[in-house]
């Protein structure tokens, strides 16, 4: 397989040439330097360059590279420019101006104006519109963050200005995923063929990067936008590597071949803290992994020939407890996780203190009350211990897990056991991320869907409010977003009105009620809250920072801040005199090499010149270094180029 993952010869070439310069300054570089290239590791692979249409973290980190925000988030979430550079809300509290930045291009040199912004979030709001109400930009997974802040219109009167009206006054507004593509490549898009739109690389954006290259199930290489109007980021280039397991991923983090590595197991993030070289983060995860039990016709009037499970049985809020009562999930967290995670139950995850409430009836793993409670909601066994549904029929239970995690199928084999104890059969399938996405969806979705799966077993990553957590299980959902098909009109009511509560007080006991309300119907299992395992390497790169800074990782947050913070580690830096009275101490991340200062090319300054006597060692030296300098390029070419070729014959 060809490989995209640059080395750093050209580093050296590049030190010397700066010697030389120093030497003489009139002599030009002798050769440039390849491209600095931050090298990503993902088990993900990238199922979409179209934002509106990736179901992935990876995605996401994909667009919100290439496509900025209309407002970023900061180190610790804070709202901070983005397209936009600077806002405020109408005394009213029911409207925002924000204003786009003045001279900003797209990366084709296409002036990018408040247009461009009103296009994108205008597609939003002509999806929440839409079908009464259901919102269907793409997946779905973009536009309810709209709906969710009450944004009811926009208007761009000039191209500096766009005004966005709420339907109230919180501040959700500036939490909104909604990237801002340009209008005069997709302008002739609607809601409706968007999501359809075939986003081909390269891409035009106004982030620090744009995609330049996708070659599915080996890399996304991304190339610096040279238009950005922020931070121009030290990396060239940086290319997200994809890998088919978590193990090849950790090994080429050892031998640095990738830089940085996002997820392993806990063995392996246990073995990497031994190696000075690289630094581990178990970031706090805002979102959980889970078994999402397929309930379609739950609430809609549909009925299983229409679509869903193999079985009545996962209709039922009984059944569903008693299969919770059967997992052991203390034990995943100690034997799957490595104790890097916490116990799942509840759908607001324990990092959004504020909001989550563990379950005011918490089901313990009782594998004998499971049992009871089968025998007592009417599914017995017959006379080889083989659990029955209510229409007689031996209950074999399929589950799909996809395989961007080494632990799904750990998990599984957990979980076939502990449900073999109940008489229960289940078989377990790994699947491809995309088919995976595309084999949950219900005949809602398209007439080739037909929801035909009994448990998902997959994770979710959530925002910094709690109202997407709670999108997944709404009616509208069911045909994007959903991967239970649960559908519960009160929880809909328990939805908006959090949304709609005057306080904070109010909106808690809002959250809390509904939180337990999923919990007792249990449409998921919430196994656990694991803990995100990343690792990175410090002798390539600098500059490292955690987002949020207490408790995440540096890259796959929110946002590019970390992608765009990075250093190299090998600069000189000058350091200035502490003034009096004032600390020397640098921060513990801070670079430690000592700063020298470059002397300056000396002018003429009127004063008297040296003796020409004495330039010939000189010269000799310069030539020297000159030819020192065309053979050690050669020789690097060439050792460049036969690498190229055997990269070629892999």
């Amino acid at each position: 397989m060809r490989s995209f993952l640059r080395g750093r010869q050209g580093r050296t070439l590049a030190g010397l040439g700066l010697a030389m310069v120093l030497v003489m300054p009139a002599a030009a570089p002798v050769l440039a330097a390849d491209p600095v290239t931050l090298r990503v590791g993902s088990t993900q692979d990238l199922d979409s360059l179209n934002p509106y249409s990736t179901l992935l973290v990876v995605g996401y980190d994909a667009f919100q590279l290439t496509y900025n925000l209309l407002v970023d988030f900061g180190p610790d979430l804070e709202p901070v420019p983005g397209f936009a550079d600077k806002w405020e809300r109408a005394a009213d509290g029911k409207s925002w101006s924000f204003h786009i930045r003045d001279g900003m291009t797209w990366s084709d040199g296409t002036p990018a104006t408040a247009a461009d912004a009103c296009f994108s979030w205008q597609l939003g709001i002509d999806a929440i519109n839409s079908k009464a109400g259901i919102g269907s930009l793409g997946a779905g997974y973009l536009d309810p963050g709209l709906d969710e802040a009450k944004v009811t219109a926009v208007e761009c009167p000039d191209d500096s200005t766009m005004i966005v009206s709420t339907e109230d006054s919180s501040e959700r507004v500036l939490q909104t995923y909604m990237p801002i593509i340009p209008k005069h490549i997709w302008g002739n898009e609607t809601f409706e063929t968007i999501g359809d739109a075939k986003f081909d690389a390269p891409l035009v954006g106004t982030g620090p990067y744009t995609v330049a290259e996708w070659q599915t199930g080996q890399f996304a290489r991304f190339v610096r936008n040279e238009s950005y109007w922020g931070n121009q980021a030290y990396p060239d280039e940086i290319v997200i590597q994809f890998f088919k397991s978590a193990d090849p991923m950790i090994q080429a983090l050892k031998a640095g071949e990738i830089d940085y590595a996002r997820g392993g197991n806990a063995a392996q993030f246990d073995d990497l803290k031994s190696d000075p070289n690289i630094v581990t983060v178990a970031g706090a995860a805002n979102g959980w992994t889970q078994l999402a039990f397929n309930t379609y016709g739950t609430g809609t009037g549909k009925t299983i020939e229409d679509g869903g499970p193999s079985t009545t049985a996962l209709l039922d809020p009984a059944f569903r407890r008693a299969l919770v009562m059967a997992v052991d999930h203390q034990t995943l967290v100690d034997r799957v996780l490595g104790g890097y995670g916490e116990v799942g139950t509840t759908i607001v995850p324990p990092v959004l203190t504020q909001w989550h409430v563990e379950p005011t009836n918490p089901l313990p793993y009782d594998p004998a009350a499971a049992i009871a409670a089968l025998e007592a909601a009417g599914y017995p066994t017959d006379a080889n211990g083989n659990r029955l549904d209510k229409d007689g029929k031996k209950i074999k239970l399929r589950m799909y897990f996809p395989g961007s995690d080494d632990n799904y199928p750990k998990v599984a084999q957990f979980i076939q056991e502990w449900y073999k104890a109940l008489g229960i059969e289940l078989s377990a399938e790994r699947r491809g991320s995309a088919t995976l996405g595309e084999l949950v969806l219900p005949p809602e979705a398209g007439k080739k869907y037909n929801a035909d799966y009994d448990i998902e077993l997959w994770g979710w990553a959530w925002g910094i409010d709690p109202g997407g957590a709670l999108g997944v299980f709404t009616c509208d959902s069911i045909g994007n977003s959903s991967d239970s098909q649960y559908c519960n009109p009160k929880f809909d009511e328990l939805q908006q009105a959090q949304f709609d509560a005057a306080t904070n007080e109010e909106r808690h006991a809002i959250l809390a009620e509904a939180q337990n309300l999923i919990y007792d119907e249990a449409p998921y299992d919430i196994l656990y809250y694991d803990a995100n395992l990343d690792a990175y390497r410090t002798d390539k790169f600098a500059g490292w920072q955690n987002q949020p800074t207490a408790n995440g990782t540096p890259l796959f947050t929110y946002g590019t801040l970390g992608y765009t913070l990075l250093t190299d580690p090998n600069a000189v830096v000058a350091t200035p005199e502490p003034s009096a009275g004032a600390s020397a101490a640098a921060p513990s991340d801070a670079p430690t090499a000592s700063a020298t200062a470059a002397p300056a090319a000396s002018g003429d300054g009127g004063g008297d010149t040296s003796s020409t006597s004495d330039s010939t060692p000189i010269l000799i030296v310069i030539g020297l270094l000159i030819i020192a300098a065309i053979v050690v390029a050669y020789g690097m070419s060439r050792r460049r180029k036969a690498s190229d070729e055997d990269d070629d014959d892999e």
